[in-house]
C-alpha cells in the first residue's frame, strides 16, 4: 500500500514538473502569435501609399487637379498666417498709447511709441507728421494717407483672390466629375445589354460620385479661411479709418466748432 502511495506521489509530482516547464513556452509562443497578427494588422506606409494612389485612380484626372488645388491652397494658407502673425496688423496697444501722446501735444513721443512695421501704426506716424508740417497741404496729406491705406490693404489682400477660384473651381470639378462617371457608368449598362450587372452599375455609380466628395473636401475649408482672413483684413481698414480720424480730430490746439465761433465773436 505504502509502495503504491509513493508511486502515486511520484506520478503527480511528474505531470505538475512537466506542466509548469510547459506552460512558459505555451505563453511565449501565444505571445508571439499576437504580437504577429498585431503586425500584421497594422498598415504599412507602403499600403498607405498603394491605397493612395489606388484613390487617385479611380477619381480619374479631376481627382488629381483637386489634390493640386488643394496643396495650392494649404500653401497661400500657411503664407497668410505668416503674415498676419508677423504684422499683427489688428494690434492696437501701441495706437492707443500714440494717440493719448499726440492728443497731449507729445508728438515726438506719440512717434516713438508707434511700431511702423504694421500698416495702422504706419499711417498714424504718416498723419502725425504731416500734421506737424504747418506749411503741408490738408488735402494732399489726406490723399497720401489714402494712397498708403490702399497699398497696405492691397498687400493684405495678396493671394486671396486664388484662394477665392479654388473655392469656387472646386465643386464645379467634382460636379464635372460626377457627371462624366455617370456617363461612363451608363455607357457600361448599355454595351452589357439585358446582362446588366447591378454590382457593376453601384460601382460606377460611387466611383463617379467619389469626384463630388473631393470637390466638397477641398472647398468647404478653403470658403472658411478666404472669409476668415478677408474680415480680417475688413478690420483692418476699419481700424485704419477710425486711428487716422483721430489724429486729426485730437490734433494740439484744436479747438471744437463752437469754441472756435465763440473766440471769433
Amino acid at each position: 500500500m505504502v509502495m503504491k502511495l509513493r508511486s502515486l506521489m511520484a506520478l503527480l509530482a511528474g505531470t505538475l514538473a512537466a506542466t509548469l516547464q510547459a506552460a512558459p513556452v505555451t505563453d511565449s509562443l501565444d505571445l508571439a502569435d499576437d504580437l504577429g497578427a498585431r503586425h500584421i494588422e497594422q498598415p504599412s506606409v507602403s499600403s498607405l501609399s498603394d491605397q493612395m494612389l489606388d484613390f487617385l485612380q479611380i477619381g480619374g484626372p479631376v481627382v488629381w487637379i483637386l489634390l493640386g488645388f488643394s496643396v495650392v491652397a494649404l500653401s497661400i494658407t500657411l503664407i497668410k498666417l505668416w503674415q498676419f502673425a508677423w504684422l499683427r496688423p489688428e494690434s492696437r496697444g501701441d495706437i492707443e498709447q500714440s494717440l493719448r501722446l499726440w492728443q497731449a501735444g507729445e508728438a515726438d513721443r506719440a512717434l516713438e511709441a508707434l511700431n511702423t512695421r504694421r500698416p495702422v501704426s504706419e499711417l498714424v506716424a504718416l498723419a502725425v507728421r504731416g500734421l506737424q508740417e504747418e506749411s503741408r497741404d490738408l488735402a494732399l496729406l489726406k490723399d497720401e494717407l489714402e494712397r498708403v491705406a490702399t497699398l497696405r490693404l492691397n498687400q493684405l489682400r495678396t493671394l486671396l483672390r486664388p484662394l477665392d477660384v479654388i473655392a469656387t473651381l472646386s465643386p464645379l470639378l467634382g460636379l464635372l466629375g460626377t457627371v462624366l462617371g455617370m456617363i461612363v457608368a451608363f455607357q457600361q449598362m448599355e454595351a452589357a445589354g439585358n446582362q446588366v450587372d447591378p454590382s457593376v452599375l453601384s460601382g460606377g455609380i460611387w466611383q463617379a460620385l467619389l469626384t463630388t466628395a473631393v470637390g466638397l473636401a477641398v472647398a468647404i475649408p478653403v470658403v472658411t479661411v478666404h472669409n476668415w482672413l478677408e474680415r480680417k483684413t475688413e478690420r483692418v481698414a476699419a481700424l485704419m479709418n477710425d486711428a487716422v480720424t483721430r489724429v486729426f480730430t485730437g490734433r494740439p490746439g484744436m479747438l471744437k466748432p463752437a469754441e472756435a465761433g465763440r473766440h471769433a465773436a
